[in-house]
């Protein structure tokens, strides 16, 4: 669905954390530890390095191996915070973020991804208000049948995709 372009992503150096700077971190370069990340993101740590993990997120190590992360390292996470939401898969959001440089993305950087995302959003939207102006008709109706079910299985077309659960 929502998958990074293949267009070389703009690079920029992080250093290591001995004076606790970073290259193109953000305003000011001052790199922040998870703890002070996760009271601005409003995330468990365990959740910051989880999404590191995942490689949503980047950090560096300092001589002690603890994580510090670049001031861009918010927006990412309100970005992943919204896609979530939305019920975007996290394969799906680090798709899309990996096509960002990890240092800050510039407005035009950003302005791509949204670009990106706008047709599937738009996807989304008409899917959801089909499910919501169906869903009436549908719960309680003891129907069963996938092969006849608008919302499920429209036109029998989950036949085609072979045995075994499936959704669209």
């Amino acid at each position: 669905m929502w998958e990074s372009t293949g267009a070389p992503r703009r690079s920029c150096t992080q250093q290591a954390v001995p004076g606790e700077k970073a290259d193109d971190s953000g305003t000011d370069g001052t790199l922040l530890a998870v703890g002070e990340v996760a009271r601005r993101s409003g995330l468990p740590v365990s959740t910051l390095h989880f999404y590191e993990s995942k490689g949503l997120i980047h950090s560096v190590r300092t001589a002690g191996n603890q994580r510090r992360y670049a001031r861009v390292v918010l927006r990412r996470v309100a970005v992943v915070k919204v896609a979530q939401r939305m019920g975007v898969p996290l394969a799906e959001i680090a798709a899309a973020l990996d096509a960002l440089p990890r240092c800050t993305p510039t407005a035009q950087d950003w302005r791509a991804l949204s670009e990106r995302w706008r047709g599937d959003l738009d996807d989304r939207i008409r899917q959801l208000t089909q499910l919501r102006d169906q869903l009436d008709g549908c719960i309680g109706c003891g129907c069963l049948s996938l092969q006849d079910c608008p919302l499920r299985n429209d036109s029998d077309q989950l036949a085609h995709a072979g045995p075994g659960p499936h959704f669209r």
